[in-house]
């Protein structure tokens, strides 16, 4: 006698499930079948129900309430964003403080910090935007798919995440260090709260060059508004100190999944982040 799903087991049903998405389901339907193409009968109007009456209460004195204790603002946390990054010597001092600092909301839902990973002495950073899923998990940047054809991308320059040649290696970051709820785009509060973190890592670190992933790290870094389109391929000087510290902007890894076409504009920029790194790497 066939099995029904009233006698299914919980192994079953999710069996069942997976094999149903796997072959494209991809919304559920009922057992009966409802013509949508008839009116549905108007319900019958009901009398109301009847309200008791209740002594009305006297009102409060407000006069004499305790006034609750002001929140701190978004202002006051970039503020104290900045003050605890400046106080930070080391990359291992960042990831420290950031483990500690709770006023960011983002950290509330995230799984895991996503600061940077990467050989701390590498000659090239790389700032990305937000951590997905597959980060928010592992707790590193770049790691699920657009993470992958990031490093095969180093990888077509000879750059590598884990070398541990400072000359061969990349250190990633990203602007925001929790992964924002459903990946929606953060907010200027959220990113003026680690925008801070971001600019004393490029301080403590002194990379020789810095490839910005994405309109929102250039946006960040630079102070501009343009979109990726017109930013990517262009260098602008980033002031650390008395020195200045060459940064270019290139197209997402995620924007070029979606666009495998425009690889061709990345691969351009790719080229000219080698070329201006064997011209520093020769003087």
């Amino acid at each position: 006698m066939p099995r029904t799903t009233d006698d299914m087991t919980a192994s079953d049903a999710a069996s069942a499930l997976a094999w149903l998405v796997e072959m494209g389901a991809d919304e559920f339907i009922g057992e009966v079948p409802v013509n949508r193409l008839v009116a549905a009968e108007a319900p019958r109007p009901q009398a109301p129900a009847r309200v008791e009456a209740t002594p009305q209460r006297p009102l409060r004195d407000l006069t004499s309430a305790r006034p609750s204790p002001p929140k701190a603002n978004a202002t006051d946390s970039v503020q104290d964003a900045r003050a605890i990054a400046a106080s930070c010597a080391s990359l291992e001092d960042l990831a420290a403080a950031l483990a500690q600092f709770d006023a960011c909301p983002l950290r509330k839902t995230a799984t895991n910090l996503c600061f940077s990973d990467g050989n701390p002495r590498a000659h090239v950073l790389v700032i990305g935007e937000a951590p997905g899923n597959d980060e928010d998990l592992q707790g590193k940047p770049f790691v699920g798919r657009s993470g992958q054809l990031l490093d095969r991308m180093l990888a077509a320059i000879g750059l590598d995440r884990h070398a541990e040649d400072p000359s061969r290696a990349v250190l990633i970051t990203n602007t925001i260090f929790w992964r924002p709820p459903g990946n929606r785009k953060p907010t200027e509060a959220e990113t003026g709260m680690c925008m801070p973190f971001v600019v004393r890592l490029v301080e403590v670190m002194r990379p020789r060059l810095i490839l910005c992933a994405g309109a929102t790290p250039t946006q960040r870094m630079m102070n501009l508004t343009e979109g990726i389109l017109k930013l990517r391929g262009r260098w602008f000087d980033v002031p650390v100190g008395d020195g200045k510290i060459p940064l270019l902007a290139t197209l997402h890894p995620a924007y070029l999944l979606r666009q495998p076409v425009q690889k061709r504009l990345a691969w351009r920029d790719l080229v000219s982040l080698r070329e201006r790194l064997d011209q520093l790497s020769s003087r």
